[in-house]
């Protein structure tokens, strides 16, 4: 689905390219053999193919680039998300963070992730329509949330309903198809509003029978968690936190559960099926589950009075302080800047969280001792994040399964960035292989 109307677009100036690094020439000289190579340096990267040429007589492989969990490696050529950790920096598509988060709505952002652009008014119109429109869930899908016993985790309900919806588009394996693919991409999102709130409500015993869908995804969104009728009334200061939540959530490049959708993607499987991988690997409490984790610890911790013990012993390793540090941010999250400041209009219609000055008074030890600050360990998104999901009456259950509904759209943008790139082949690492050489099996 795209639509253009050039007539309604603003003019705006041509976004700079953002250059990752000086092109050049490395020179790598092999003590083994002797030899000098010349491998070419292009945006600040060497190409792990171009080191299979530096090999000595006796291997049966070039040499390989050994990187568990990818921490040096790029898998990819993306456009659609930039971070700079050590300012602190996060942006899509060229558009600070904060700038989105304050004047536009989640779907614009879904749109912008997408198609590189912020929508037109027609665009905008027509695309919420569409969304609105692709709510409606097979009854199929309906009953099989129906069957999980309440005792079951959220997210693996989730994973499933995600992956069987699949089976309810078989025209999605047509990965290729260019018109397909954009006709798809409202039901991703419109399926996803209906499905947390159906997973949430059956979890809560309550009425499977959703709300009208309305043009506005935040407000159907939080409709579908909250309301059991349709004069249900929502408070604007809530709606718009959740709209908050699901753009700062929405995309953050090569992650955990986005490798996986791109990995997953790679062998040109349905998207359904990727997105549930990816939801798989966000359920990890490493991942998306860190805010349950970071809930958890605030409720042990109970009390401001015992701050500094929590600071004292993840300073002496005996616990590890959640939501702190951040694998690419050496600076303040600027996704926990927002999300703070969301929690406090958000608790002017709640009534404040008293978890809030416990965390409060943890961030302000931690950000004052030497030991935080030198490493570098700043609040992340998750620190504050489960304290505006608790205020609204989630369960901790439910918090990474709304930090699925928001990494949908990041996925979608993934996915599509990932099928239509020519330099992309089925995703498979190679390994260093470390066990026994060949051996005869003795006779039985």
């Amino acid at each position: 689905m795209t639509l253009t109307n050039p007539g309604d677009r603003v003019a705006t100036p041509e976004p700079e390219t953002v250059t990752t690094g000086l092109a050049g020439r490395l020179e790598v000289h092999d003590n083994r053999t002797g030899r000098v190579y010349d491998l070419p340096i292009e945006d600040g990267a060497v190409k792990a193919r171009d080191l299979g040429q530096i090999r000595a007589p006796d291997e049966e492989h070039g040499l390989f680039s050994y990187d568990p969990a990818f921490l040096n490696t790029a898998s990819c050529r993306s456009a659609i998300t930039f971070i700079d950790g050590d300012r602190g920096i996060l942006m899509y598509r060229g558009y600070p963070i904060e700038q989105l988060a304050a004047g536009r709505s989640f779907l614009d952002v879904a749109w912008l992730l997408i198609h590189g652009e912020l929508p037109t008014p027609t665009e905008a119109d027509a695309f919420a329509e569409a969304v609105r429109a692709a709510g409606d869930l097979p009854e199929g899908i309906v009953r099989l949330i129906e069957s999980f016993p309440r005792s079951a985790h959220p997210m693996s309900v989730l994973m499933s309903a995600v992956a069987a919806l699949g089976a309810y588009h078989p025209e999605a394996k047509e990965v290729d198809d260019a018109t397909l693919r954009q006709r798809e991409i409202p039901t991703f999102l419109g399926s996803m509003a209906s499905v947390v709130g159906l997973v949430f409500r059956h979890f809560q015993d309550r009425s499977l029978t959703l709300p009208p869908a309305s043009h506005d995804y935040a407000r159907t969104f939080a409709a579908n968690l909250f309301s059991d009728g349709p004069d249900a009334t929502l408070d604007p200061a809530i709606v718009r936190a959740i709209d908050v939540l699901l753009i700062l959530q929405a995309d953050h490049e090569q992650n955990c559960s986005t490798n996986a959708v791109r990995a997953v993607g790679s062998s040109r499987v349905d998207p359904y099926s990727a997105f549930a991988a990816g939801i798989a690997a966000l359920y990890g409490p490493l991942h998306g589950g860190a805010n349950e984790a970071v809930m958890r610890q605030l409720h042990e911790v109970g009390s401001v009075d015992h701050a500094a013990d929590v600071i004292r012993k993840a300073k002496t390793g005996e616990h590890k302080l959640m939501g702190f540090g951040h694998r690419i941010y050496k600076n303040y999250d600027p996704r926990a800047r927002i999300i703070k400041q969301t929690a406090e209009e958000v608790f002017k219609v709640t009534g404040t969280n008293p978890l809030l000055d416990v965390a409060i008074a943890i961030e302000q030890a931690a950000l004052s001792d030497d030991y935080f600050v030198s490493r570098k360990l700043y609040p992340n998104v998750d620190f504050y994040s489960g304290l505006i999901y608790e205020a609204l009456g989630l369960p901790m259950e439910m918090f990474t399964v709304f930090f699925a509904a928001s990494r949908l759209a990041g996925w979608t943008a993934q996915w599509l960035e990932l099928i239509q790139d020519p330099e992309q082949k089925i995703a498979r690492p190679r390994q260093i292989y470390t066990g026994p050489t060949r051996r005869e099996v003795p006779p039985a």
